[in-house]
């Protein structure tokens, strides 16, 4: 099954795609590039900008490409870099893919379990589960951005929005469901995402909450600003390094 998720036809399926995508995205920055001289911008400012984006985004990438390599094992490699190129977030995926992979009777998210139906249902899923904000965008945004530019726009010194809170809330709510999924399968021995009586997901998760901790301490208290776009990857990587040492 293995050999058919890495098959040719499906690398160029998938590569045709994240092609298609890349070739836009250097479409919108030549013409973006071209309208800032057009309006006198400084071109020396528009080439920091365009170095220091691309300098930033190489460090993030890192968390992106182990989260293609974590999720090859069991579903390939082009559908995972079609997945987290174009439109995909690695804790979206991975959480998604588990979970499809569940319901279609798979005990692990694994190569040696994964069946054609398994996979396109995995598949499927990931797909669909994740179009609702483009959809949503495009019949919404309008109204939305006339709210923000509108009479209604609060002060920003007021408190945070509806959707902040909201926000806020359903992340707290995924990562207390997920720790409380740690606890419980130390506790009693049998968990659907740890082994038996394991500690090694529990301090995982605090290596790299600690390690998050301490970029948003130097980004905030700090004015380090620039750390953030290396946070993400940085605290994926520690947390992973614990789980290799453990």
């Amino acid at each position: 099954m293995i050999s058919q998720l890495n098959s040719i036809p499906l690398y160029l399926i998938c590569g045709g795609i994240i092609a298609f995508v890349a070739a836009v995205c250097i479409i919108f920055m030549v013409r973006s590039y071209k309208a800032g001289i057009a309006i006198g911008m400084d071109p020396s400012k528009l080439k920091r900008a365009l170095t220091s984006s691309i300098t930033f985004s190489i460090l993030p990438a890192v968390g992106i490409l182990l989260g293609v390599i974590a999720l090859s094992g069991s579903l390939g490699t082009p559908w995972p870099w079609l997945r987290l190129s174009v439109i995909g977030a690695l804790h979206y995926e991975t959480q998604v893919a588990q979970a499809a992979a569940e319901q279609v009777g798979l005990k692990t998210l694994s190569a040696a379990e994964m069946t054609p139906s398994a996979f396109a249902t995995i598949a499927l899923l990931m797909s669909v589960c994740i179009m609702w904000g483009m959809i949503l965008s495009f019949f919404f945004n309008k109204g939305y951005l006339k709210r923000l530019s509108g009479k209604k726009q609060e002060s920003s010194s007021s408190k945070p929005g509806f959707g902040d809170s909201a926000m806020t809330a359903m992340f707290i709510g995924l990562v207390s469901a997920y720790i409380g999924s740690y606890i419980g399968g130390f506790v009693s021995g049998k968990g659907n995402f740890t082994f038996q009586g394991d500690l090694t997901p529990i301090i995982v998760a605090a290596v790299s909450a600690l390690c998050m901790s301490g970029f948003i301490y130097l980004s905030e208290k700090k004015k380090m600003v620039w750390l953030e776009s290396f946070s993400i990857a940085a605290s994926m990587l520690a947390g992973m390094l614990a789980a290799v040492l453990l």
